[in-house]
C-alpha cells in the first residue's frame, strides 16, 4: 500500500511539513507497514507574525527582494516564487526597492515601508534595478485571480486575516489605487485587474511589472517542479489538505490540483482540513472523493490552533481506520 501525502499548510498553525507528517503518524497507527511518500506543498508569511503584531499599513515585502537578490547572487536563471499567505499588503513595493527600484514621493525623496506609503507614491525609477533580473526567468505559482484592487482586490479580500480594520481596508485599497497607476504612467504597464496581482497583498503586480514574470496556477507550478505526476501513478491513495476546505477551494487551491493529478490515474483522493464549511460539497465535483474536519468539538480559535498537530494526527488515523474495515467488509 502506498500512500502519497499531499498537504497545504495549515494557516497559523502547522507548516506543510508538519501537517504531513502528522497525517503520516495517524495513519501509521493503523497501516504500519503501508509505504509513505510527504510531499508539503505551500507558501510562506502569515504564520510568520504574531497576530497582535500584525499592520498591513506598515509591513513590507523587502526581505523577498532580498531573497531574490541572494538568489541572482548564486548566479539563478530560473526562479519560481510561491504567492500567498503573506503578511504584507504593500503591492510587493518592498520586493522592488530591495531590487534596486526606487519608488518616489512628489518631492523625489524614497517613500517609505509598507502599504500604507504607497499613497504617496509618485513616481517610479527602474534606472538602478538589478539588471540580472532580465535574464532570469520568473515564473509566479498563484493560487488565487483576485485582481489588486477593487471589491475582489488584495486589501478588500485578504486583508482583514492580515490584521486590517475597515477603515484600513479603505486606505490600502486606496494606496494600491495610486501604485499601479504610477506604475502604468512611468513603466507603461497595467497591472490593476490581471487576474493573479493582488496574490499575496499585490505581489503578483510587482513581479510582473519589475521582474516580468509569468503567472501561473501555483499548484501547476509547484506540482510539476516536485513530480507529483509521477507518484501518484502507483498509489493506493492521495492524501491532502489545507486550513479551510470550502468552495473557494476549487478555484485553483493546492487541494483540488493534486486531486486534479491523482484523478489522471483514478486515485482515491482524501482531504483532511482544519475545518469545513457548508458549501464544501463542491469539491466533490473537482477530485475529492471524501473530507473531514480536524475539529471534534466546540472549542476557541486559540485552542484550535494549540491542539491541531494532535487533531491532525487524531483525524488521520480514524480516516485510515474507516479505510481498514472498509477492506474487512468486502
Amino acid at each position: 500500500m502506498k500512500i502519497v501525502i499531499a498537504p497545504d499548510s495549515y494557516k497559523e498553525s502547522l507548516s506543510a511539513q508538519e501537517v504531513a507528517t502528522q497525517i503520516e503518524a495517524g495513519f501509521r497507527g493503523v497501516f504500519p507497514d503501508a509505504s509513505y511518500v510527504k510531499l508539503p506543498v505551500a507558501a510562506s508569511g502569515l504564520e510568520r507574525v504574531p497576530s497582535a503584531q500584525r499592520n498591513p499599513l506598515l509591513t513590507t515585502s523587502y526581505g523577498t527582494g532580498e531573497l531574490i537578490r541572494s538568489a541572482l547572487d548564486y548566479g539563478v536563471k530560473h526562479c519560481i516564487i510561491g504567492i500567498g499567505g503573506s503578511a504584507t499588503n504593500d503591492g510587493g513595493a518592498g520586493m522592488a526597492q530591495a531590487l534596486g527600484a526606487k519608488l518616489l514621493d512628489a518631492q523625489g525623496e524614497s517613500i517609505g515601508f509598507g502599504g500604507g506609503a504607497l499613497d504617496t507614491l509618485k513616481r517610479v525609477d527602474v534606472s538602478e534595478l538589478d539588471q540580472r533580473i532580465k535574464s532570469c526567468r520568473f515564473e509566479v505559482a498563484c493560487d488565487v485571480t483576485n485582481p489588486l484592487t477593487g471589491k475582489l482586490g488584495a486589501s478588500a479580500v485578504f486583508g482583514p486575516q492580515k490584521g486590517a480594520t475597515p477603515a484600513m481596508i479603505v486606505q490600502l485599497d486606496n494606496a494600491l489605487k495610486q501604485y499601479a497607476e504610477v506604475i502604468r504612467h512611468s513603466l507603461d504597464i497595467d497591472v490593476d485587474q490581471v487576474p493573479g496581482s493582488g496574490a499575496a497583498g499585490g505581489m503578483g503586480a510587482a513581479l510582473l511589472a519589475f521582474c516580468g514574470a509569468e503567472l501561473r496556477q501555483g499548484i501547476e507550478i509547484v506540482t510539476e517542479a516536485l513530480g507529483l505526476d509521477e507518484l501518484v501513478r502507483d498509489a493506493s491513495l492521495v492524501i491532502t489538505g489545507e486550513g479551510r476546505i470550502d468552495s473557494q477551494t476549487v478555484h485553483g487551491k493546492v487541494p483540488i490540483g493534486v486531486a486534479r493529478v491523482a484523478k489522471r490515474y483514478n486515485k482515491p483522493v482524501v482531504g483532511i482540513a482544519g475545518s469545513l464549511t457548508a458549501d464544501v460539497g463542491v469539491v466533490h465535483e473537482h477530485g475529492l472523493d471524501a473530507v473531514f474536519s480536524v475539529l471534534y468539538n466546540i472549542c476557541s480559535l486559540e485552542e484550535a490552533l494549540d491542539n491541531a498537530a494532535a487533531n491532525v494526527r487524531m483525524t488521520a488515523r480514524n480516516v485510515a481506520a474507516t479505510i481498514k474495515l472498509a477492506q474487512t467488509l468486502q
